[in-house]
């Protein structure tokens, strides 16, 4: 059990620190250095590590002594050589730590969140660093005759810094980390009250909650061990990714910055988005009886839908039927495009015709033509058909609008070579300017010729029909049909 415990711990810490190396890569991907200024650089030495996140980035390659605010100071140069690590941000902390029981110390830092990056060669403050107490050191003060030695300074010390308690408070909180995170972490919780508050009002219900489901709490950690002990068999999976994961970054950095300039420039949008927002809302407001009187329709709608699922499953088969139709619809729609181009296509028409240009369509179409050489494409000349056709049927002058086809469908309309008394008698009528029996009393040329019915038409006057070659009166009138 506490080896699948261990195993657990151990994925958790590998992926906080793949975690805490996102934001390690460095503008240009290569080295750094960096100037530390610490109280005291007590065990640290040329050649020795400087980690960023606990990963190792780099050597510290020299040590001196400056004046900061008018007192000594040490100041330690870091040079990255880890390709991805050179990353430090404005908000970093560095401290010195012990890295081993026989006297080895180095430099770690914390990358920081802020926008603004540490220039090549720049500083980081010494209220930004601190330095670890190693244990040996206090140790050995419990020695004689170290312990005399160390009454007779904090004595003499103490008459020192009587007046300055307020750096002698800046130094130790520097020179402990412990201290400084101790005061940060009192500082959140002080903000926190109420939320601490709340929280321990809530812990009695999520305790109760886990009581009551004490067997799931048991199998999730079995299945936690399980896990780990998965996860400890890809062992080398896991470490070949990690290998991989610096590269990784190194070709996400530049989808990162695009995401970056994304987020820029939707900025605007965001605050028209928020000054529209009240409009929004009084949309949304006036949606809500609109959707509640929908609701009934898309529930019919949703049955509807059965119904039509129904349909669509039966229609397989003339799918099925389309689809086998549709094989050979290459072989058709080809010739058939060819053909609607063509006839669409000015350059082809038969003969040149001054009024296509004057009746063609405007600029932009592509059957646009100024030219009165081009003639009418074929669609434009199938049109003409029928425009010029209307037209030879339906004059329209000055003086009228007259339709040259006239269609009567009686006994009369059929074509008779020798048609009876009766059926003469019914259907004979003059045509012409002359009238036979009236302005011309000779004989009628014209009557039962070439199959014509000719005869008296009825007399306007009386209502009875004229017989053939009756003369009427000279006033009356001849129509021309």
């Amino acid at each position: 059990m506490i080896r699948r415990v261990a195993a657990a711990l151990a994925v958790v810490l590998l992926v906080g620190a793949a975690a805490l190396s996102l934001g390690a890569k460095s503008d240009n991907g290569g080295s750094k250095t960096y100037n530390l200024l610490f109280d005291n650089a007590f065990g640290l030495t040329e050649g020795g590590d400087f980690k960023v996140a606990g990963v190792r980035a780099g050597k510290t390659t020299s040590f001196k002594v400056v004046k900061a605010n008018g007192r000594p100071l040490a100041l330690v140069k870091a040079e990255v050589t880890e390709p991805g690590l050179a990353d430090l941000r404005k908000d970093a902390r560095c401290e010195i730590r012990p890295q081993s029981l026989i006297g080895e110390y180095f430099v770690d830092c914390q990358p920081g969140t802020s926008d603004q990056r540490i220039p090549d060669g720049g500083r980081l403050p010494v209220q930004q660093t601190s330095s670890t107490i190693a244990i040996d050191l206090v140790n050995d003060v419990m020695r004689l005759p170290y312990r005399q030695r160390l009454r007779l300074i904090v004595g003499e010390l103490g008459a020192g810094l009587a007046g300055r308690p307020g750096d002698l408070s800046a130094v130790l909180k520097r020179a402990h980390p412990a201290l400084r995170e101790t005061s940060q972490t009192l500082q959140i919780l002080g903000k926190q009250t109420k939320t601490i508050k709340r929280f321990i009002g809530d812990a009695h219900t999520v305790i109760g909650a886990l009581e009551n489901r004490k067997q799931d709490v048991v199998r999730f950690v079995h299945e936690a061990g399980h896990t780990a002990e998965v996860s400890a068999s890809r062992r080398k999976d896991l470490g070949e990714s990690f290998h991989r994961l610096p590269a990784f970054l190194a070709e996400l950095e530049p989808y990162m910055n695009q995401l970056g300039d994304l987020t820029q420039a939707q900025t605007p949008v965001l605050r028209n988005l928020q000054s529209a927002s009240g409009e929004l809302d009084t949309f949304l407001t006036r949606l809500r009886p609109f959707a509640k009187e929908g609701t009934p329709a898309f529930k019919a709608l949703g049955d509807m839908s059965v119904v039509g699922t129904r349909a669509v499953r039966s229609t397989t088969d003339d799918v099925r039927e389309l689809r086998r139709l549709a094989e050979d619809a290459p072989g058709f729609a080809k010739p058939l495009r060819q053909f609607l181009q063509t006839i669409d296509d000015r350059s082809r028409a038969v003969e040149p015709d001054a009024r296509a240009s004057k009746t063609g369509p405007p600029a932009g179409d592509k059957t646009h033509t100024t030219s009165s050489r081009d003639g009418f494409t074929g669609m434009e000349a199938l049109w003409d058909y029928f425009y010029w056709q209307t037209l030879t049927t339906n004059p329209l002058d000055d003086i009228g609008h007259v339709l040259r086809l006239s269609i009567v469908v009686n006994q009369c309309s059929n074509y008779q070579v020798k048609p009876s008394a009766q059926l003469l008698a019914q259907c004979n009528q003059f045509m012409g300017p002359t009238q036979p029996g009236v302005y011309d009393p000779g004989p009628d040329p014209l009557r039962c010729h070439g199959g014509v019915h000719f005869g008296a038409r009825p007399d306007r006057r009386s209502g009875r029909a004229g017989r053939p070659g009756e003369v009427r009166h000279p006033d009356a009138r001849s129509e021309h049909l």
